[in-house]
């Protein structure tokens, strides 16, 4: 978690822990490792990071927590001095102690400005090996998406495969893409802004079928702004959580609450529309005061057991100086 006080200017990360299922936490703490640090030969510049998202990796009993670097001078988001941005990730190992802050290393200069997994999802291998994707541009102009295959031994995290490019021409191209794999499929999807979301499927998390929109089993397209999407991963089902457009939040920025869960149809990457439930109800009134509407659009989900799935998100009023609560959604799965 970090304190927001405006666009991408985050504080410090920190993190907190629950032994009781998420009934109570500890008080959080920041992360040493993920904390700002002077950029050298740019005197008062700050490296901070942020986007970051913590999964547990069962081979070796650790807690990867990977984001990417942000850059700050004084109390600002410094807007005009985003250096080159890169991934930046802490292990937290099975003594409880986090490890320094290191770097995913990728020298492709397809990523010479920006390359990063900021607030994606990942899938794990019975080998250990972990699934995930970059959003990459070699400017500031367009970003591409691809699969990426990494090792990683409990320390350190290497790319090892990189596969071929997905490509959007629209706004800044693709972003902060998820990825899971179901009944031995990968799955993406990816935020854009067209006004869409996308989804592409693949065999190996390498290779990618041709990207589709999102849209309902009638065929019907979702409209989506600029929002990231998240994969419910469970026996009973694939789902996605996501935000669209709805009577409900038609003048909220980027329609941002509620948020909604739907099951997918894995063959034909479509949600099934029957199935739509909201997660996260919208608080406020979303159509005649949508400066009081508390936004919802950055979240993570979490597999808490087999019986329980949690959807965090921190929330956020752009004109209430960044006001909002943490709050947690629990997924109950019948029998």
């Amino acid at each position: 978690m970090q304190w927001i006080r405006g666009s991408d200017y985050f504080g410090p990360v920190h993190w907190t822990r629950s032994d009781d299922h998420g009934k109570t936490w500890s008080d959080p703490e920041p992360i040493d490792a993920l904390g700002r640090v002077p950029v050298p030969e740019h005197d008062g510049l700050m490296a901070g990071v942020c986007d970051v998202v913590p999964e547990y990796h069962e081979m070796t009993n650790t807690v990867l927590a990977m984001g990417h670097v942000v850059f700050y001078r004084g109390e600002k988001f410094s807007s005009r001095e985003q250096l080159s941005r890169y991934p930046v990730y802490t292990v937290r190992r099975d003594d409880g102690t986090w490890s320094e802050r290191k770097i995913l290393q990728w020298d492709d200069p397809r990523g010479s400005f920006i390359y990063t997994n900021n607030c994606g999802q990942r899938a794990v291998n019975a080998d250990g090996d972990i699934i995930m994707s970059l959003t990459f541009g070699a400017t500031n102009k367009s970003r591409s998406v691809a699969g990426v295959r990494c090792t990683f031994d409990g320390e350190q995290l290497k790319i090892v495969d990189v596969g071929p490019a997905l490509t959007l021409s629209a706004g800044r191209g693709l972003l902060e893409p998820s990825v899971t794999r179901w009944n031995d499929r990968y799955y993406i999807t990816i935020r854009a802004e067209d006004g869409h979301g996308y989804v592409a499927s693949s065999r190996d998390g390498l290779n990618y079928g041709e990207k589709r929109a999102w849209c309902w089993d009638d065929g019907t397209s979702i409209a989506m702004s600029t929002t990231q999407q998240h994969w419910v991963n469970h026996p009973q089902g694939l789902f996605l959580v996501y935000t669209r457009q709805d009577k409900s939040n038609k003048n909220v920025m980027r329609w941002r609450a509620p948020l909604w869960i739907a099951q997918v149809d894995p063959d034909r990457l479509c949600l099934l529309r029957d199935t739509e439930r909201v997660v996260l109800p919208i608080v406020g009134d979303g159509i005649n005061h949508p400066e009081e509407v508390a936004l919802m659009g950055n979240f993570h989900v979490t597999n808490a057991g087999p019986d329980e799935t949690w959807v965090t998100v921190g929330e956020w009023m752009p004109k209430r100086s960044a006001r909002g609560d943490l709050r947690m959604a629990r997924i109950k799965w019948a029998e």
